[in-house]
């Protein structure tokens, strides 16, 4: 998403290509001048190629400073990050950031949270183990949007050391009870959120969010309905390895346009809650590791495939549910068979007395 400029900008930048345009005119073969040179990218001025490189993606960006080390220093323009960050997370305004990184923090912040966390958020064996710390707070940067409209931003700061929260179940509420109205009619499959979870010691951030909906579920009774933006990941254990979900919920009644709750929990394969220490571990897990390839090219299949595998998680789930509720008739029906048993043997006995 390129970041949006001030109109005055705009006005600026387009004096200055006229005045380009003009000048490559009047050295045209065309015009009496003589035939001009062919010119490279890297030929033009600075300010220009500065003014280009801000109308870029954050992806396209990046991979431009990656083809000359001249591009290199242009593409690290901090303004030029700072608006991408503010266009796609409008609420990293209000966000701390680490002081380790100011020089380069929005680059940094971008570069964690545009792209999708791996599905197996293991850090590579190089990686020092500094980046698996776990984080002692945890700042949520959450915006929502319905029909490409941002409708609220907010940013909550967590303790992530209290017993409390390592002990209950992995809960962070961005908007609680009070709620609030949008100014049209809500749209579950229209609505879309970024929650990006920031370590404000060391900058590390990653998006907990799968961006649209995974799922839209409807509860007649209430007239509420719940869009899940549900990123699931696989855990490595004693056991093997593992399915764990995180989802970011926004509770809605689109009746009203009536925005209730927006909340993130986690919860494992077998559809019970995380706790908080294992999920800041998860997260911090999250944060050292690789992120997906595609970049913002690879958003729309990123989404596809966030999708699926939430399918694939509610199956296993419901299958799991299935096999203990079998398992779990059998053992009622050896425990009854073991009682008849009992009884008759004690019948049989005084019997024979």
């Amino acid at each position: 998403m390129a970041a949006v400029l001030p109109s005055s900008q705009f006005e600026a930048d387009e004096k200055m290509f006229m005045v380009a345009a003009a000048a490559d005119r009047d050295n045209s073969p065309a015009c009496g001048g003589e035939a001009a040179e062919e010119t490279a990218l890297e030929d033009l001025p600075g300010d220009v190629l500065a003014l280009v490189l801000r109308r870029l993606d954050g992806a396209s960006l990046a991979a431009l400073g990656c083809a000359s080390s001249a591009f290199r220093s242009l593409a690290a323009d901090p303004l030029a990050w700072r608006d991408l960050c503010l266009a796609a997370f409008p609420s990293s305004a209000a966000a701390p950031f680490s002081s380790c990184r100011s020089q380069s923090q929005h680059r940094a912040l971008f570069a964690d949270a545009f792209p999708f966390p791996s599905s197996s958020p293991s850090p590579a064996p190089a990686a020092p183990a500094a980046a698996m710390a776990i984080p002692r707070r945890l700042v949520s940067a959450v915006d929502l949007w319905h029909g490409g409209k941002l409708i609220m931003s907010r940013v909550v700061e967590t303790d992530a050391t209290s017993s409390w929260f390592l002990g209950s179940p992995f809960r962070i509420d961005a908007l609680q009870q009070e709620g609030f109205t949008a100014p049209n009619p809500i749209s579950p499959a229209e609505l879309s959120l970024t929650w990006v979870l920031l370590d404000p010691a060391t900058g590390r951030a990653v998006n907990a969010s799968s961006r649209k909906p995974v799922a839209v579920d409807r509860s007649w009774l209430t007239g509420e309905t719940v869009a899940r933006f549900t990123l699931v990941f696989v855990t490595s254990g004693g056991e093997g390895d593992s399915m764990c979900a995180v989802e970011a919920a926004v509770a809605c009644d689109d009746r009203f346009g009536h925005v209730r709750e927006v909340s993130l929990s986690a919860e494992d394969g077998d559809g019970g809650g995380v706790s908080g220490r294992d999920a800041v571990e998860l997260v911090a897990a999250a944060m050292a590791a690789p992120r997906c390839r595609g970049g913002g090219v690879g958003v729309g299949a990123a989404v596809e495939e966030a999708k699926r595998r939430y399918g694939e998680f509610v199956k296993g789930k419901s299958a799991r549910k299935e096999w203990k509720a079998r398992r779990e008739g059998l053992v009622d029906l050896c425990c009854s068979g073991v009682g008849a048993a009992a009884f008759l043997g004690f019948i049989l006995m005084l019997t024979l007395r």
